[in-house]
């Protein structure tokens, strides 16, 4: 048995973790690569295996990082079940065509620019059609069931805590009359944190590969970034002001309206307009509202006391979908709040939004999750002040405000809590998942608790188990 690393070695994005076992090979999520555009580019278009000897494939959740290259997997020559839990094959289904969508309108875009300068054109990784083929793959799994993607191996999918549907991958292994369990943490939630359950530790685990993208620090308690979040708000609307939020569609996007929701119904904030500018953030919150078997026990309470008995709904609330309406919030100047997609500002409407409004010193833009290097979002959040977006250059004026309260993702304590519950098994543990400032701390703290043998593997290294 061996296991190859194949995406998310020593950075966060691009999760594929390649199995071998009994003469099968078992694809462990398959997401894109986030990072500088002209690298992401290629090496998303290129998978690094050949994708029709892969024979079964197991989705940990629904995020991009994890799931995007579904669509190339199947154009390569894929023909096995991917595998994920209800809410994670729902939500990742369409967020495979939006990022598809995304593709190739900015390909579109920037074309029009290259034919101009007689530059090459560029052609997306996949189509839309691509994308609506790969759904007919996808083999709903609920959570704690067993089932058997591949010869000899016995697969569950437990919650994780990490966004709707989110699951850690645990697989017993029969090889060679020997059984081995192998745990893939997937990205691991934090507990306490508001409308999905808390993650659940591993158990018994001869092997875990485990995300390590905060091993470097703790989060800010979720209360402090409410306060946060609401202080924001409330200063740019006393600049008059817009507060522009790249979010994920998927998780980030419903907990920021969550808090809203709050905010404005108990009167802490002004009844101010509220948009989320992502037709896939619309889709998204919709499959939220029919999975309330992954929601924990608070936001079901939350959900029978609202009046409206709708968390991702209010009176000052508006979806967009179309790109007229998209526009339009560029011709008017009050202070709102913009939700817009993609989280880490490299694609889709939020460009736009950033494009209009970055340069105008009422506006805020609000930062709340992780930033890949090298992206839009990074060099926001790292205040720089010459950026370029669609290739043209602007000078940031708007204030920029990073909350780091709102990550999904477990912070170091949580992190070390995961490993400790599995350590006095785990023959070897594997940092995935993180850059070397968040693995290396987090390796240091596991060796003081007494988990000697952890490596942090290098992309495309193979490691026999």
């Amino acid at each position: 048995m061996k296991i190859t690393f194949f995406g998310a070695a020593q950075t966060v994005t691009g999760s594929q973790h390649l199995l071998e076992v009994n003469g099968s090979k078992l694809l462990l999520d398959c997401g894109l690569f986030q990072g500088k555009r002209a690298e992401s580019y290629e090496r998303n278009r290129r998978l690094p295996f050949p994708a029709s000897r892969v024979d079964a494939m197991i989705l940990s959740h629904a995020h991009i990082d994890h799931s995007g290259n579904l669509p190339n997997l199947v154009k390569c020559g894929f023909e096995g079940h991917i595998y994920a839990t209800p809410a994670t094959a729902h939500l990742t289904k369409i967020m495979l065509l939006d990022s598809a969508h995304i593709q190739e309108d900015d390909a579109e875009y920037l074309n029009r620019k290259r034919r101009k300068k007689g530059e090459p054109l560029i052609e997306p990784i996949y189509s839309s059609a691509d994308a609506e083929r790969t759904a007919q793959y996808f083999t709903e799994i609920p959570y704690d069931q067993p089932f058997e993607p591949i010869p000899g191996v016995t697969a569950r999918l437990i919650d994780a805590g990490h966004i709707l549907g989110s699951a850690a991958i645990c697989l017993d292994i029969e090889e060679k009359k020997q059984r081995t369990r192998l745990w893939f943490s997937g990205d691991i939630g934090r507990p306490d944190l508001p409308i999905i359950r808390d993650p659940v530790l591993p158990e018994n685990a001869d092997y875990l590969i485990m995300e390590c993208t905060y091993g470097d620090k703790r989060h800010d308690d979720p209360q402090q970034a409410y306060e946060e979040l609401r202080a924001t708000i409330q200063r740019t609307i006393t600049r008059g002001g817009k507060v522009i939020i790249p979010a994920f569609a998927v998780g980030r996007t419903q907990e920021i309206v969550y808090s809203l929701h709050r905010m404005i119904n108990q009167g802490e904030l002004p009844p101010l307009p509220v948009y989320v500018d992502s037709p896939l953030a619309v889709n998204v919150s919709e499959i939220f509202r029919q999975h309330p078997e992954c929601f924990d026990e608070e936001t079901r309470q939350l959900i029978l006391d609202d009046r409206e008995h709708d968390l991702f709904g209010f009176c000052r609330l508006t979806y967009i979908r179309s790109v007229e309406e998209s526009k339009a919030l560029n011709d008017r100047h009050e202070p709102m709040v913009i939700i817009s997609a993609s989280g880490m500002a490299e694609a889709g409407r939020i460009l736009h939004h950033l494009k209009n409004n970055i340069e105008d010193p009422r506006n805020t833009i609000l930062i709340v999750s992780w930033q890949a290097p090298n992206t839009l979002g990074r060099r926001l959040a790292e205040q720089e002040t010459r950026l370029r977006i669609f290739g043209e250059e602007y000078t940031r004026r708007a204030e920029v405000v990073t909350i780091g309260g709102y990550s999904a993702h477990a912070g170091q304590p949580f992190l070390v809590q995961y490993a400790k519950a599995t350590a006095n098994r785990a023959k070897r543990v594997f940092l995935v998942h993180g850059e070397p400032r968040g693995a290396f701390p987090l390796i240091e703290k596991l060796r003081e608790i007494g988990v000697r043998h952890v490596e942090y593997p290098v992309l495309h290294q193979t490691i026999s188990l």
